[in-house]
């Protein structure tokens, strides 16, 4: 079952549902009722699309009767309802259910094991964007695996590269210094594309991965590497003139002209965001570790302000972010 049927949920489940699962979808009532009516509609910047039945679909909103009798749960709630899912959990799910965390952030299986002791609880990491458009649909708009802990129960759905993998923890090190980019595009307003081909966001991207990777070489996790691009040379692509990162950018992570970060989704929605498990978790951690990171803690304090003034993306410059930080 998915517990937290969001874009990501809708979406692995869908898939999930599309290879022959039979799949409960826990979900907001907003959620619910449009899949109810609509069903789901999968699309990928690939070109191939997908449609599931709601007739399909398990499509719940009692958390008691949906996870009663999930034999594998996949949680994709936003970071901070981590603990009320873990309570949830625990509370009605069959003890021998294996949980599988398909979150953003470093430690949210953690969390779980704490709350779930004795219960099987593996960490994921989903590397693809994907947008909500509304009537059931949902679209992928950059490519990359799902990578799940070794030793986790086998997945397999059509369009998905499910892997396991024995280091998650430098995994998840590595989705983080990517993610870095969603606070970015969130306060830009562009296209993931029309922001990354801006040289001056490059920059500031580039400052806030440093400052990540300088914190991750201090705690000895070597972060994973998303395509064919090794992680530790982002910050060198991403500053080059942009002829250059273009053709460096070739070997990365494709990515659909329309595609945006789920941060912008959540500031247009008016939603908290995750910004505590991104650039929030790097000032976090430099602080203990004694690393300096100004260029995220300016970021972060960017997302709050948007965050404090109401729906959508802000439209900020890079130098416009850093000036309103400063005042």
């Amino acid at each position: 079952m998915i517990a937290g049927a969001g874009s990501i949920g809708c979406f692995v489940g869908g898939l999930l549902a599309v290879g022959g699962e039979r799949v409960t979808l826990l979900a907001r009532p907003r959620i619910a009722a449009e899949v109810a009516a609509h069903g789901l509609t999968l699309g990928s910047f690939e070109g191939w699309s997908e449609t599931v039945d709601a007739d399909a679909l398990a499509i719940e909103t009692d958390p008691a009767r949906a996870l009663a009798r999930a034999s594998l749960i996949l949680v994709t709630v936003k970071s901070g309802q981590t603990e009320e899912m873990g309570r949830l959990i625990a509370a009605h799910a069959p003890s021998v259910a294996p949980v599988i965390s398909l979150q953003n952030g470093l430690d949210n299986a953690a969390r779980l094991r704490a709350l779930l002791p004795g219960r099987p609880v593996f960490a994921g990491m989903v590397s693809f964007n994907v947008l909500h458009r509304g009537e059931g649909r949902f679209h992928r708009g950059t490519s990359g695996p799902l990578v799940i802990e070794a030793g986790a129960p086998p997945l397999e759905a059509p369009h998905l590269d499910i892997v396991q993998h024995p280091d998650i923890t430098a995994v998840l090190a590595g989705k983080l210094v990517y993610n870095l980019n969603n606070a970015l595009n969130a306060l830009s307003g562009l296209t993931l594309r029309e922001q990354l081909g801006d040289r001056a966001w490059r920059r500031l991207l580039a400052d806030c991965q440093d400052e990540a990777l300088r914190l991750f070489e201090a705690m000895q996790v070597e972060p994973w590497s998303l395509g064919g691009l090794p992680v530790r040379r982002f910050p060198f692509v991403l500053r080059l003139p942009n002829l250059l990162f273009r053709i460096a950018a070739r070997r990365g992570v494709r990515i659909d002209a329309t595609a945006r970060s789920s941060m912008m989704e959540d500031l247009e929605r008016g939603r908290p965001t995750e910004i505590d498990e991104l650039q929030g978790k790097v000032v976090a951690l430099g602080g203990d570790h004694g690393i300096a990171t100004p260029a995220n803690r300016a970021v972060f304090e960017a997302i709050r302000k948007a965050e404090k003034k109401g729906p959508g993306s802000p439209r900020l410059t890079p130098q416009k972010l850093l000036e309103d930080v400063s005042s």
